[in-house]
């Protein structure tokens, strides 16, 4: 194996591919690096977008040492001993901590000091948000870049690199296979090109590709059309209650090597954005799909998409959570900021139970009355609305 994810690492920032809204051309960070300097900072994204890559470059082109680490064997102790040679100088190391989101809490403070006292440069990356996976005080130090899945173009441009330092012909039906399956992952997508190589194929087919990688590694960034145009076949289809197209999207969408669970996410976004409350059990099945699908993959994972798109398509729809929210954020935006009553702060004396008064009483939640829930008299969400009425006694709240 040549592997060529390794041998087509870019050696500048100029050779840089992807991720324009963090290093393009006119992006700050490119002008802060210019002028010798580069914040704390913490890449997250998926696999093979080119975080580990970038903070390599960012560190060659500050000409600072570049000190490595993974946070699934990471100790302390290494940390303290690669620092030590820089101690009382003026050499400023860049720390590189891959799969961050797993250091423990007592790690994470002890990067606190280093970053405060500016002993060294911490960089991060990780697949997951860290929003969840860092504490507080480590985030406020750092600057948070979120990298993108590669778009189409960017794979193409990556793959004739490739194709260039090491020629292999491929079909044009494998061509596109190999980009598209990728998921946006310019490490899989090379790695991929690499093991077919060595196939007899010449020139290497779409069923070689396939054979090797079976399903997709997509997760929606693909900026293929057909990719897209079925799943919104397929939505759109649930969505008019049309449950043969429905079906038949979907069998699309499997024969083509979609990952399941992408598939499964877009059904629990759609339970809730379109069915809703109407029938409330659909957003409960739609999730028990995302988590089965997730544990058990193709080929059985078919019929339990199949069940919970014919299930959603035959179920009532409404758009009414939808909406609300929708223009709930929208008076906000507006400047609809209105102060708390002072009996629903905490430790409010003032506040009544509803319990205390046979489940509701009487009192005001909002400054001033809005609306943004025009209630349906669709399936379930009727029954939601009499529910509501008998509470409040048909004399509606405030």
């Amino acid at each position: 194996m040549k592997n060529l994810a390794n041998l087509l690492r870019p050696k500048t920032l100029e050779d840089f591919i992807g991720q324009k809204h963090i290093i393009g051309p006119d992006s700050p960070l490119i002008q802060v690096i210019a002028q010798g300097s580069f914040p704390h900072a913490f890449f997250y994204g998926p696999a093979g977008s080119g975080k580990t890559t970038l903070a390599r470059l960012i560190a060659q082109q500050l000409q600072n040492p570049f000190l490595a680490f993974n946070a699934t064997h990471f100790k302390l102790e290494d940390l303290r001993l690669a620092l030590k040679p820089y101690q009382n100088t003026l050499i400023k190391p860049i720390v590189f901590i891959d799969e961050i989101h797993r250091l423990s809490k007592t790690q994470q403070e002890f990067l606190l000091p280093i970053m405060e006292d500016q002993t060294a440069i911490i960089l991060g990356a990780s697949t997951q948000n860290p929003f969840y996976t860092l504490t507080g005080a480590i985030r406020s130090r750092a600057l948070l870049f979120e990298f993108l899945p590669l778009s189409f173009q960017e794979l193409e441009t990556i793959l004739q690199k490739a194709l260039k330092l090491y020629p292999c012909e491929l079909c044009d039906d494998a061509r596109k296979y190999l980009i598209t399956s990728s998921g946006g992952d310019g490490r899989a997508m090379l790695n991929l090109l690499d093991i077919a190589s060595h196939s007899q194929d010449t020139p290497i087919e779409l069923r070689t590709l396939q054979a090797l990688r079976p399903v997709s590694l997509n997760d929606g960034s693909s900026d293929d059309d057909t990719h897209y145009n079925l799943i919104s076949a397929m939505i759109k289809s649930i969505r008019g209650s049309d449950e043969n197209a429905a079906v038949y999207y979907l069998a699309r969408l499997i024969c083509a090597g979609e990952n399941p669970e992408f598939i499964a996410r877009r059904l629990v976004i759609l339970a809730s954005e379109d069915i809703g409350n109407a029938n409330p059990n659909a957003l409960n099945l739609a999730t028990s799909t995302m988590l089965s699908v997730a544990k058990i993959g193709y080929p059985e994972a078919r019929i339990i998409l199949s069940q919970c798109v014919i299930y959603l398509a035959c179920s009532p729809k409404s758009n009414t959570a939808y909406q609300a929210i929708n223009a709930a954020i929208d008076s906000i935006h507006q400047g609809e900021i209105l102060n708390i009553p002072p009996h629903l702060l905490p430790h409010s004396k003032d506040y009544l139970y509803p319990h205390d008064f046979g489940g509701w009483v009487r009192q005001k939640y909002l400054q001033k009355p809005l609306t943004f829930i025009t209630h349906s008299h669709k399936a379930f969400e009727k029954t939601l609305y009499e529910w509501l009425q008998k509470i409040k006694g048909g004399k509606g709240g405030k």
